[in-house]
């Protein structure tokens, strides 16, 4: 029997890649080597976001007087900061699935149900994650594919990221699915809570063993929120 979800949009980081903070430690770092002044809540805010827009609507709440030129350029400084950190950080530190990631993935792919990842990172540290986990296996050039996961699409290849819905129209085009309606989006941040509804999807998901807790997602609008990956693996199980 078909499944009535043709796709599921998976975040990477807190979803299907464990994250003990480390984002957070790494943006953390590169706002002290720049001089620019957040706190937790202000940065936990907007996790998801491309971290780009991230340092340049942080730089504009702290420079309220500065033209754009000047902006552009702390936001350059601290992007570049974060960069270097961030590459160094995942490269040398252990990438692990998520608890219960590969039995989903595998459950899905048994299914047939496509699998995609959409990130606030950008194009090269996605890839170091991908290559670390063994998940860019079978993927082409425009990432898409037929092996561990189907597609892959990081913030800096749609016109905008979260919350906007671009990132996950890219996936559709990637995977060949053309109804919205039946893609589930599942991710741990309110921005990812809001890309799948302003995408329209069948079912936009929070999950609450990442950045965000099930207080803070459930102020959000949403479909359900689920404690880890495996009890998204229940979920689908209930969709067939």
């Amino acid at each position: 029997m078909k499944h009535k979800a043709d796709l599921v949009v998976f975040d990477m980081a807190g979803t299907t890649i464990r994250d003990n903070n480390e984002v957070e430690h790494c943006f953390t770092q590169a706002l002290h080597q720049t001089g620019l002044e957040a706190s937790h809540d202000e940065i936990n805010a907007m996790m998801g976001w491309s971290k780009q827009i991230v340092f340049e609507t942080l730089w504009k709440k702290q420079l309220t007087s500065a033209s754009s030129e000047v902006i552009q350029l702390h936001t350059r400084k601290s992007f570049t900061a974060f960069r270097r950190i961030l590459e160094d950080h995942y490269e040398h530190t252990p990438v692990v699935p998520a608890p219960g990631c590969p039995e989903v993935f595998s459950y899905l792919r048994e299914k047939g149900v496509k699998i995609a990842l959409t990130t606030g990172f950008y194009r090269k540290v996605t890839d170091i994650l991908l290559r670390r986990l063994g998940w860019d296996m079978g993927l082409d050039s425009r990432y898409a594919g037929d092996g561990i996961i189907n597609a892959s699409v990081s913030s800096d290849q749609v016109f905008l990221g979260r919350p906007a819905p671009f990132m996950v129209f890219r996936a559709m085009e990637l995977c060949n699915v053309t109804d919205v309606r039946r893609i589930v989006k599942i991710g741990d941040t309110p921005s990812d809570l809001a890309e799948g509804k302003n995408a329209g999807c069948l079912y936009s998901l929070g999950i609450t063993n990442g950045t965000h807790t099930k207080e803070q997602l459930g102020a959000c609008e949403n479909d359900g929120l689920l404690t880890d990956l495996h009890a998204f693996r229940t979920f689908m199980e209930a969709m067939v």
